[in-house]
């Protein structure tokens, strides 16, 4: 039975993070997303978040999943305060797709919980998340959802003269000390100009202070282990020309940190990025645009054991992008117009060390799509179809036998709708069909996973996942309110799931659990809900509720880390330059839980902003400070696998304050 742990206040305690820009009615219309809609033309019918300019500013956390958790349908995988990776919809890892500008972002926290992504929040201009399939313009890897970072390393506009921005982030539960500068330039008019962008940012935090809590026999109010320093930077330029641009970027992140489940293990990571992208449009013609982008990523990490190098990750990953939009067709039923794309990745990943548990390993991915959309009887259509060829090489070893590969031929089909009823209402349908190559730690595994403390084996015989999704959404937009409610289902007839076997293997004469890749029956179901009510101009309350069911159909037992069910309600206020928010959050207690999993006790927590735009000549600021979990909550998360949960709870009370430049 699952029941909140509520405060007294809580029907005081409502809000969400309040900015001047949410304080405007016009932020209640959808925004666009550009993730799920190339074509920019119609109402988007998956799900879909965007977080930009104040409100990013004010939402945005040391790593992306603390920064996008608060989103419905969006939890967090939080191995410590450093290693935190979004979870959508009760689909995390290798199903929850994360791209930088459109491409890929090679690292390896799909590998492993206790690594990072190496994305830097500080440097991002808009981060988008897709909730439900997006395999179709995305690969298979996209079955939970994409979150999609946007920056500005390559100019997509001609900016004239320079503008920029500067902020600095002080205090919080890890007394962290972060910055960021961005610079933006140009000259020469649209058709034939030239811009370019730097960037630079630095965070150093200590140790995350928490409630009172036990951890492994001792009392602590602060995660051991937890500290961390990362910098990074880019430099980048684009050409603009009748009709389009192109530009190429290079950046480079690095950070250091401690992995919390090992008292004196630390990672240094490493991502450095080449990227090019750039489009051309025009309106007369067959095709009315072509754009396209490609990287080269560079990643490594060494876990560091004391001053020993323990384990060191590598992966040399290259993806491009094309796609090719048409005009619209002339049909008896009306226009009809679409793209056609393609895509390739290729990964390099190798691990050196003696918690190296998959071998090194090749993967090459070819996907071809197409999307077409029309309007037809008053309903907006969307269909589509994507196929890919994927192969998987391993080179084997001593531990993971002889060296194989494995060859897949993903087909992915989506059709969508949205129904207008009327100026204000509107409902939509989603329907998908998605198939997901196994990734090659599901194939190739064989060694002890020191994040999940047990043994975990790989099945090179595995085949492909499939899933089949509906959703089903309603939408209200008034005068600076809305509603908006989703529900869906997701059916596997083999999910590839990490399951207990009941056998034990032997780690240094410990015995620790085997679990191996299997493919189940599964099936997931959810709710989410968000709604604002403008009760006057400078007044508006907020709620919001999702909820997600997971089980192995077969044995009914449920599916791992599902986040419980979430709520929040809130105030906002705005006077003048002055904005505020008072918010509550609650989770249930979360019983329905994983062999081998325990149960996370439900709680509420409060926050408390204050916002202040200053202007002076040429230059304008934010002035922010945030008040968090003001009555000091013990919680853990139930999304974080069992090893890492006790050991980091949620933060504690704190206090931050920062101050935003822009020019």
């Amino acid at each position: 039975m699952r029941s909140f742990a509520l405060a007294p206040l809580a029907a005081a305690c409502l809000s969400v993070f309040v900015t001047p820009s949410q304080a405007d009615p016009a932020e209640s219309l959808d925004k666009v997303v550009v993730t799920g809609n190339p074509l920019k033309s119609q109402v988007l019918a998956q799900p879909s978040d965007s977080l930009s300019g104040d409100q990013l500013v004010l939402t945005r956390a040391a790593n992306l999943g603390d920064t996008l958790q608060g989103l419905p349908g969006v939890a967090a995988t939080n191995f410590g305060p450093n290693a935190s990776r979004p979870s959508i919809r009760g689909l995390d890892g290798d199903r929850v797709r994360i791209l930088s500008n459109s491409g890929a972002s090679v690292d390896a926290s799909n590998l492993s919980f206790d690594h990072g992504v190496a994305i830097d929040p500080l440097v991002i201009d808009k981060v988008e998340v897709l909730r439900g399939a997006a395999a179709l313009l995305y690969g298979g890897n996209a079955v939970g959802g994409v979150v999609n970072t946007l920056d500005n390393r390559i100019p997509r506009t001609l900016i004239q003269g320079l503008s920029g921005a500067a902020e600095v982030r002080l205090g919080g539960a890890s007394n962290d000390k972060s910055g960021a500068v961005v610079l933006d330039g140009g000259s020469g008019q649209p058709n034939a100009g030239v811009g370019w962008h730097v960037d630079l940012a630095g965070r150093d935090a200590d140790d995350q202070r928490a409630p009172r809590f036990d951890s492994e026999g001792e009392s602590r109010t602060s995660v051991r282990n937890s500290a961390a320093r990362s910098h990074g930077g880019a430099v980048g330029g684009s050409v603009f020309f009748q009709g389009g641009y192109a530009g190429v970027s290079v950046d480079d992140f690095h950070t250091n940190y401690g992995t919390t489940a090992e008292e004196d293990v630390t990672i240094r990571m490493q991502r450095q990025r080449l990227a090019t992208s750039g489009e051309w449009a025009t309106t007369d013609g067959p095709v009315h645009r072509i754009s396209w982008q490609a990287s080269r990523n560079r990643y490594e990490h060494t876990e560091m054991e004391g001053a020993e190098v323990g384990t060191t990750f590598k992966s040399t990953g290259t993806d491009g992008r094309l796609e090719v939009e048409h005009a619209a067709v002339s049909t008896p039923w009306g226009p009809v117009k679409g793209l056609v794309g393609l895509q390739t990745e290729s990964l390099d990943f190798s691990a050196l060390g003696e918690e190296a548990f998959v071998p090194s390993t090749r993967t090459r991915n070819t996907g071809v799509f197409v999307l077409e959309q029309a309007r037809l009887g008053g309903v907006d259509w969307s269909a589509g179809a994507r196929t890919e060829h994927v192969t998987v090489d391993s080179d084997g070893g001593d531990r993971f036998g002889p060296a194989q590969s494995r060859r897949f031929s993903p087909l992915s089909l989506a059709f969508s709708g949205v129904l207008p009823l009327s100026p204000a209402w509107s409902v939509s349908a989603n329907l998908n069909r998605t198939q997901r190559a196994p990734a090659y730690y599901e194939l190739f595994a064989n060694g002890l996973h020191v994040a999940s403390a047990a043994f975990e084996v790989g099945d090179a015989n595995l085949g492909l996942e499939r899933s089949k999704g509906a959703d089903l959404g309603l939408k209200w937009e008034g005068d600076g309110s809305h509603v908006h409610v989703n529900v869906y289902e997701t059916r596997f007839s083999n999910y590839i799931a990490l399951q207990a076997t009941g056998a034990e293997a032997d780690n240094d004469g410990e015995a620790v659990p085997v679990y191996a890749f299997q493919a189940v029956p599964a099936r997931l179901r959810g709710v989410e809900f968000e709604g604002r009510w403008q009760l006057h101009p400078s007044v508006a309350l907020l709620s919001q509720l999702d909820a997600v069911r997971g089980e192995n159909t077969q044995t009914g037992e449920p599916l791992p880390r599902l986040a419980p069910l979430r709520a929040m309600l809130g105030v906002e206020a705005r006077q003048g330059d002055w904005s505020g928010a008072l918010e509550w959050r609650g989770a249930a207690r979360q019983t329905r839980v994983a062999q081998f999993d325990t149960a996370t006790a439900g709680y509420g927590t409060v926050r408390l902003s204050l916002a202040r735009q200053l202007h002076w000549d040429k230059v304008d600021a934010l002035w922010y400070l945030k008040l968090d979990n003001l009555g000091n909550k013990l919680a853990y998360n139930a999304t974080a696998v069992p090893t890492i949960r006790d050991l980091s709870p949620q933060p504690g009370r704190a206090v931050s304050t920062g101050l935003q430049l822009r020019f």
